[in-house]
């Protein structure tokens, strides 16, 4: 059986720190589909695979890289975080389960508090309580409150004793479906509105069902608001951006364009490219 994951690491800037963690995953046996970085968000994002031992063993691997490698104590970009290595998601392919998935997060999360003392939360379907199960809900805080989040004993991490690692933080495991993480570029500096926006988009806000949206500034001139589409057959990408061009003119902007992060589900691309394209059938 095949799985994939996609870890986040708070590094955008420097490329030997990422070049270490690919390397690292590689020595596994585990193959790195995609990688991208962004210097604003200070963040990189790896797109990996292999049989349930390698996944395993990368996402322990990069823990240790991340530590070794990644001060949060130094760091600061536009993107909420509580860790070096950040967030660490299992995602079952083919035959493998979400069940399967949320053991091999745990497995990982007990292995990288033995190896490098680095404690984690279970989020999404390797939550052990209710409250743990949103990503945004155990991030809370960031990194800089992780020793207060730790002193409350409804917030003790899932692995590992109260004190956070010093440099490296806390480790957010979960198991979790495909996800499409997509992003959408405003042509303006307005913050507030793209947030406006944010929240008229997400499930949380009354919006979408199975879409999480956030927005942070790029540049002068540009803002993002950044979407985490959890099914993309309920929710296709197509109708996200059009209510975001619908959204942003309402407040005199344009779309300026899009951004994928990662790699996204060929039935995703047919669905838009059929939209746009106007076509209703597949060709004989």
């Amino acid at each position: 059986m095949l799985f994939e994951i996609v870890p986040n690491i708070s590094e955008g800037r420097r490329a030997e720190v990422v070049d270490a963690a690919v390397a690292a995953v590689e020595r596994t046996g585990a193959t790195v589909l995609h990688r991208t970085s962004d210097a604003v968000h200070h963040r990189s994002v790896l797109t990996i695979v292999g049989d349930a031992e390698q996944v395993v063993a990368a996402g322990v691997a990069l823990a240790g890289v991340a530590a070794e490698r990644i001060d949060l104590r130094e760091h600061s970009g536009v993107h909420p975080r509580i860790g070096a290595l950040d967030v660490l998601p299992f995602v079952p392919l083919g035959d493998a389960s979400l069940g399967e998935a949320a053991q091999l997060a745990h497995r990982a999360g007990a292995l990288i508090w033995e190896r490098y003392r680095v404690p984690s939360f279970y989020y999404g379907a390797a939550a052990r309580s209710p409250q743990r199960a949103s990503l945004l809900d155990v991030r809370r805080g960031e990194f800089e409150g992780l020793e207060a989040r730790f002193a409350d004993p409804a917030w003790r991490p899932d692995e590992g004793d109260v004190a956070r690692h010093a440099s490296a933080g806390a480790v957010a495991i979960g198991a979790r479906d495909v996800l499409i993480a997509y992003n959408v570029l405003l042509a303006s500096g307005d913050l507030a509105a793209a947030r406006g926006i944010a929240r008229n988009l997400r499930e949380r806000g009354g919006g979408l069902r199975t879409l999480r949206a956030l927005a942070f500034p790029i540049a002068d001139e540009r803002v993002m608001i950044s979407l985490n589409v959890t099914d993309y057959r309920a929710t296709p990408l197509y109708r996200i951006v059009e209510l975001v061009r619908r959204l942003a003119g309402e407040r005199g902007i344009a779309v300026a364009g899009g951004e994928l992060i990662g790699l996204v589900p060929r039935a995703a691309v047919e669905a838009a490219a059929a939209y746009y394209l106007g076509i209703t059938e597949s060709p004989n």
